[in-house]
């Protein structure tokens, strides 16, 4: 089996860790590519494992597993790594939270045998995408979790006129609004009061940044929607994002957000499910008392 590896830096702590996913992988015979900047991390903590390395924006050519070590970031990170190939991605947790990154560490050598096995299924994730009148992301215009667009300073609101199909929606008056996938729905449209959307729903939510008129709230949509959004304000930019990539923009840039014709593979274990990751993630059911 041929694997692709990337990850975050790591502690001298967590070295042992990633030393033994190394050692499964030798056991296993599996042609391994790590990325050119995780590899440097591996060299400076002087993990001896056989591998090639890969260049970022290159093509993974015949890699049948992409392994993510890291937190929900670095998965994410993975997935520009990626893009249109939709191989299929684990995501190891080293790091907090893990709504996509939900493999933890007591998990992993049981969950890696499991997946060189073949014991796993695939849940299928959309993407969004962005098309502007000016080149910002490049090749990277599209986003497991969500598109915002922030005032980039202190100053005050800006307004965020938007438009579903040609159809005029709201001028938001507020710090900046978040178009999200039902993956996104967990992150930051939630943090601002967004709903929780399960995956397979087939919809963006809109959410606001703190809005100015408190009757204005999330509203959901059917994610064959076109979105177009246009910003003003005292400031002369603002910021947009795509995950966690960011880039600064004046009011003359037109945003347009749809859906991407390409998918994001998780690779989920039998025992796994969103619901379970919902209770564990979010104490669903913990009475705090006891």
């Amino acid at each position: 089996m041929k694997i692709a590896v990337h990850g975050k830096e790591f502690n001298r702590v967590s070295a042992p860790f990633i030393a033994r996913i190394f050692e499964i992988f030798t056991q296993s015979k599996a042609d391994i590519l790590v990325s050119s900047k995780f590899s440097q991390y591996l060299k400076k903590s002087h993990i001896k494992a056989r591998f090639k390395t890969y260049q970022t924006g290159k093509e993974l050519s015949r890699v049948q597993l992409f392994i993510s070590i890291g937190g929900d970031g670095t998965l994410l990170e993975s997935i520009t790594h990626i893009g249109k190939s939709e191989i299929p991605v684990l995501g190891i947790n080293t790091g907090r939270l893990g709504f996509l990154a939900n493999i933890s560490r007591e998990e992993t050598e049981h969950a890696l045998k499991s997946v060189l096995d073949g014991a796993y299924k695939l849940d299928t994730r959309a993407l969004l995408k962005l098309e502007t009148n000016k080149n910002i992301f490049g090749s990277l215009n599209f986003a497991l979790n969500d598109f915002t667009v922030v005032k980039k300073d202190s100053s005050s609101m800006i307004t965020i006129h938007t438009y579903v199909d040609g159809d005029f929606l709201n001028s938001y008056w507020a710090d900046g609004l978040i178009i999200s996938t039902p993956t996104g729905s967990t992150g930051y449209s939630l943090s601002c009061g967004g709903p929780l959307i399960f995956p397979k729903s087939q919809n963006f939510v809109i959410t606001p940044v703190s809005p100015h008129n408190l009757t204005v709230r999330p509203i959901v949509l059917p994610d064959s929607s076109r979105i177009v959004v246009q910003v003003e304000g005292r400031s002369r930019k603002y910021l947009v994002s795509l995950d966690s990539r960011m880039a600064s923009v004046d009011s003359s840039i037109e945003l347009q957000i749809s859906k991407a014709d390409f998918n994001a593979n998780l690779v989920q274990l039998e025992v796994n499910n969103y619901f379970k990751t919902l209770r564990q993630k979010l104490h669903w059911g913990l009475d705090v008392r006891n």
